[in-house]
Order: C-alpha cells, then structure tokens, then sequence
C-alpha cells in the first residue's frame, strides 16, 4: 500500500500534489461554509414570505410596470414639488436664481416636467441641496449638471431634473 502511495506521490510531482491538496481544500470549505450559508438563505427567504406575502416581488412585466405606475402615483402637484424644491434650496443656502420648466410630450401613461435651475451657493451648499431634493422628492430625476467656478468657494451650477408624474 506504501509502495502506491508514494508511486503515486512521485507520478503526480508538487503541482499534482497542491492541485489535489486544493481540491480537497474546497470540497472542504463547501461542505463546512457553502452548504450552511445556502441553508440559511433558504430559511430567510422562507421567512420573508410567511411575514411579508403580499411584498413579494412581482413577476410579470404587467405587474412590475403597474408598481412603478404605483410609486409614481403622489397626490402633490407639480407646483407642491416646485415649492419643496425652493424650500430645500432657502433650508441649505442655495440661491435659486429663476427656474424653468416644461412639459416633454409623452405616450404612455407618466408626465415628465423638465426643469432647468440656475442656482449659486457653494459646492458643499449645492451638493447638500441636490442630495435633500432627491430624497425628499421620490418622483424628481437629475439629468444634467454643469458647474462653474465664480470665485473662492463660490460656484454657480445649471440643474436639468426632471418630475416624473402619472397623468390624473
């Protein structure tokens, strides 16, 4: 049996012998790490469901495109965001100098407002705002950005967001 063994120990060479030791190692790590984490997946997404049922994913287009029609769905008017977006921008310093904003035409069901906003503060100031205004406002985009430098600490930036709204 010795004899074999260490044939076939001088058959394999050293790279034979770490490849088979590495072999080993990984049948190892699945069997004591692998297998017990895929366990625990599947117990958690067990449990997600039995707490949770009607928050499963949706699984047909139909579905996914009527949740997103549902997230889009706010009872605020498009002038409610515009006088949220002025009150972020006077609660972080920036100064709106005048805003602009036009309906894109559209096909399906969603309404998109694009509004382009010449603002001025400083680059913390600016990204303080951009950063309240996409939080507090779950239907408002940033599609553009272009910064200039006015002076020490002053920049002045064109915004291009647009509202996503469903037509009423």
């Amino acid at each position: 049996m010795t004899g074999r063994l260490a044939a076939l120990r001088h058959e394999l060479g050293l790279s034979g012998g770490l490849g088979l030791m590495l072999l080993c190692a990984f049948a190892l790590f699945s069997l004591l790490v692998l297998n017990p984490l895929e366990e625990r997946q599947a117990r958690l997404q067990e449990r997600v469901a039995r707490l949770a049922p009607g928050k499963q994913a949706p699984d047909t287009a139909a579905a996914k495109v009527a949740a997103v029609y549902r997230f889009l769905e706010k009872p605020e008017a498009t002038t409610d965001w515009l006088a949220r977006l002025h009150g972020i921008g006077a609660a972080t310093g920036v100064q709106l100098l005048s805003a602009s904003y036009k309906t894109q035409p559209a096909e399906g069901r969603i309404v998109r407002y694009e509004i382009v906003l010449p603002v001025s503060g400083s680059y913390p100031q600016i990204r303080d705002f951009l950063k309240r205004s996409l939080a507090e406002i779950p239907v408002l985009s940033l599609d553009q950005l272009s910064l200039k430098r006015e002076g020490p600490g002053a920049v002045q930036a064109e915004l291009r967001l647009t509202l996503h709204m469903v037509k009423s």
